[in-house]
């Protein structure tokens, strides 16, 4: 052999002494994966309980805006009839208590065209 390849394989060698004398830790692969894997498996399943409870929230919001406008429907409408109701009572009040009778025939008198009507 060469003097090059001989300072070579020398150098490796303490090269590869050196390395074997410092302890690197061992790593478990079969663990790390379960892991990493289980980890994976928690962030997906909080992820679709995240999105179900978004989803709820906001079918929960759309029905009850739904129910506000259609109990502000019958507010309306609810409103438009007591008014209503309230002005007929008040009005049938008046009449009956004026002694007003229901009418049953309308009478037409005749004015003569020469006939006007002058302030004074």
């Amino acid at each position: 052999m060469t003097t090059l390849a001989l300072n070579y394989s020398r150098l490796q060698k303490n090269v590869k002494a050196k390395v074997e004398s410092v302890a690197l830790p061992t790593a478990n692969w079969k663990a790390i994966l379960f892991v990493a894997l289980l980890g994976v498996f928690i962030s997906l399943s909080f992820y679709a309980w995240q999105i179900n409870s978004l989803t709820k929230g906001a079918y929960l919001i759309n029905s009850y805006q739904n129910e506000i406008a259609k109990l502000t429907d019958d507010n309306k409408n609810l409103q438009a009839s007591f008014a209503e109701s309230s002005f007929l009572g008040h009005a049938l009040a008046q009449v009956e208590g004026m002694s007003f009778e229901k009418t049953t025939s309308v009478k037409y008198i005749k004015i003569m065209d020469n006939f006007v009507a002058t302030a004074r």
